[in-house]
């Protein structure tokens, strides 16, 4: 079994199969994924879908010289597999193992590192001029999701790379799907494409018929080809891709070989920029996906025969929670509106979008306009939720900055996945949005520590004056009801007591804070565990009384250290001339590794036995 994929370990492998044997690479690549996946988990049905035309890529085109550039990059397994990187999917997304998205570092043949959407383009272009700068001649190809293409990050540089005669090669990689389905004008433009008859196959048809015509024929051939009302005309009007400046090729059938290497043969010989529309299909080669892409676009282990989750639980999560919350509220009042850039399911809002359509928006993946939307909404008296993860929100800082903040808007933020997320690394993290955030004019900033307390969180946020985010993070915590929050108020609350010590912790490191509290009491030491429900604005008062009543203070959070709620607790401190001492637990860095969440909370020493640990030094030179 796998017997044909077993002899490829570099691309100069796959060079060397017939056009039948890539057929059956194929079929085993697909055979390796499913299997693989179900055991480590990963992105599955994005994988599936560029199976032929990543293998076709790499028969064509000599990596690394020939340079590839993956959007997103969460669909380049089958390039890592067909670059020697195979054995590394037994520890894919585990901590020091393979990452699910291109590293420079881990191969020469990932030119370009990527997480978020629609950068390729500009990348490309970028390698490309710098290409021409150095006089050299090798191939810069983007390969870009048309999910990603509703980014205008993307047309940006389509519109740049336009205008002019820069080599380089789009492929518009088509399934009609991103993580959610494509919304908008673009989508229905990518449809008549789709629609439309074959280019290639009715350019051939036509050329043949003009070819047999008796002493003309092959004159009208020539001067079709030299004007612009050419056979591409005739057939798909002008595209959109050709006004920009771009040769468009295709549409073309992405699961056949055959076609996607006579296409990239014909591209890599062209002058300027081309655009090659590929067509094909999410979760190709198992049926679960193809039916569910969406459901199979990032899985944990899971059963291959059904489907299923290995591992489902049965929690309520922060995402299911905010979801919950926001169509409970807007059950009665008509004026909440609720937000998101292509991720309905992801943020918790598709039964939102089910029970209200008029009132929900999905703008696609343009996380700067749904900000600026939101505003305009904001402006006509209606209270748009906008739902987006905090990695990604990264993108809107201006607009949230210089659109909602100087004007004050009534606008919330659910900022989702704040923090560490886990296997998808670096690009996926949340750890800015404390920071950031809590450093904008007007702005509020909530940190809820448990799922149960979201509807009272997001309640707040909607009777608020002004900009307000609600941050919190993936998955779940497991803290007693007991310190359930109602967040009438956003003053400190202190959830332990304790002798000259206290723990100031923020959202789900409450948890580790009780956790730390409840190892040292165990050894004799009492040590008070007090929660920031609201990082921003900070509670002055609540940090008087914390330097009246104890010596030592350690802030707790999860999220970078530089500007975060952590260092200006102390620099109020400061302010106060207080001679308390202490420490901010928090991220030294913004480059977090993948992995799983709890292994990577152990690495940067914010686990509670670290944590413990450390404050039991501090308690037993303090008693002696």
């Amino acid at each position: 079994m796998l017997e044909l994929l077993k002899t490829i370990h570099s691309p100069e492998d796959v060079k060397k199969l017939s056009i039948e044997e890539l057929d059956l690479l194929a079929k085993d690549v697909r055979t390796f994924l499913i299997k693989s996946l179900s055991q480590t988990g990963g992105h599955l049905a994005s994988n599936l879908g560029v199976v032929e035309l990543t293998i076709a890529l790499h028969y064509v085109f000599n990596s690394p010289e020939d340079k590839l550039i993956w959007d997103v990059g969460h669909q380049s397994y089958v390039h890592k597999i067909l670059t020697g990187r195979r054995g590394g999917f037994k520890y894919l997304r585990q901590l020091d193992g393979m990452s699910g998205f291109p590293k420079r570092k881990e191969s020469e043949h990932d030119a370009f590192e990527t997480g978020h959407s629609s950068t390729s383009i500009s990348a490309a272009l970028g390698m490309a001029k710098a290409r021409d700068l150095k006089g050299e001649n090798h191939q810069v190809i983007a390969v870009i999701g048309d999910g990603a293409l509703t980014g205008g990050m993307a047309f940006e540089a389509l519109n740049n790379a336009g205008r002019g005669n820069t080599h380089l090669i789009v492929i518009l990689n088509d399934n009609e799907m991103s993580i959610s389905k494509n919304v908008g004008g673009l989508g229905r433009y990518l449809n008549k494409l789709r629609s439309s008859k074959d280019y290639l196959k009715v350019k051939e048809d036509v050329e043949d018929v003009l070819h047999k015509v008796p002493f003309v024929g092959e004159q009208m051939v020539r001067t079709i080809k030299k004007t612009k009302e050419s056979v591409k005309s005739f057939v798909i009007e002008n595209t959109l891709f050709e006004q920009l400046g771009f040769t468009y090729l295709g549409p073309v059938d992405g699961h056949d070989t055959v076609e996607l290497i006579e296409i990239l043969k014909n591209a890599k010989e062209m002058k300027g920029p081309v655009l090659i529309h590929v067509k094909s299909k999410k979760g190709k080669g198992y049926l679960l996906a193809e039916e569910k892409p969406s459901a199979f676009h990032g899985v944990s282990p899971f059963c291959i025969s059904t489907g299923q989750n290995k591992s489902k639980s049965t929690d309520i999560t922060f995402s299911q929670a905010f979801g919950e919350a926001a169509l409970n509220i807007a059950d009665s009042n008509e004026k909440v509106v609720a937000i998101t850039a292509a991720m309905p399911e992801g943020t918790g809002l598709l039964e939102f979008a089910k029970s209200y359509p008029r009132r929900f928006f999905d703008v696609g993946i343009a996380e700067e306009h749904a900000v600026t939307f939101a505003a305009g909404m904001a402006n006509e008296n209606y209270r748009p939720i906008v739902a987006i993860y905090s990695s990604f929100l990264q993108r809107a800082y201006d607009q949230i900055l210089h659109d909602v903040c100087l004007q004050n808007l009534n606008v919330v933020f659910g900022v989702d996945r704040a923090g560490l997320v886990g296997e998808d690394g670096p690009t996926h993290h949340g750890l800015y949005d404390i920071a950031f955030l809590s450093s904008m004019p007007n702005m509020t900033v909530l940190a809820p520590k448990m799922p149960e307390e979201m509807e009272s969180a997001l309640d707040y946020a909607l009777n608020h004056e002004g900009p307000i985010a609600i941050r919190y993070p993936r998955g779940t915590t497991h803290i007693d009801i007991e310190y359930k929050n109602n967040f009438e108020k956003l003053e400190f609350k202190t959830l332990k007591n304790g002798n000259n010590m206290a723990i100031l912790a923020v959202g789900r490191m409450v948890e580790t804070a009780l956790d730390v509290s409840e190892r040292l009491s165990e050894l004799g030491y009492e040590v008070a565990v007090i929660e920031a429900p609201c990082v921003c604005p900070i509670d002055i008062k609540g940090i008087e009384k914390i330097t009246q009543c104890y010596d030592y203070l350690f802030t707790v959070e999860d999220g970078i250290i530089q500007g975060g709620f952590g260092e200006k607790v102390f620099a109020h401190c400061a302010l106060m001339e207080a001679k308390i001492k202490g420490k901010c637990f928090g991220h030294q860095s913004g480059i977090i590794p993948h992995g799983k969440v709890d292994a990577l909370f152990k690495r940067e020493c914010l686990d509670a036995d670290s944590i413990a640990e450390e404050l039991l030094t501090i308690l037993e030179k303090e008693s002696k």
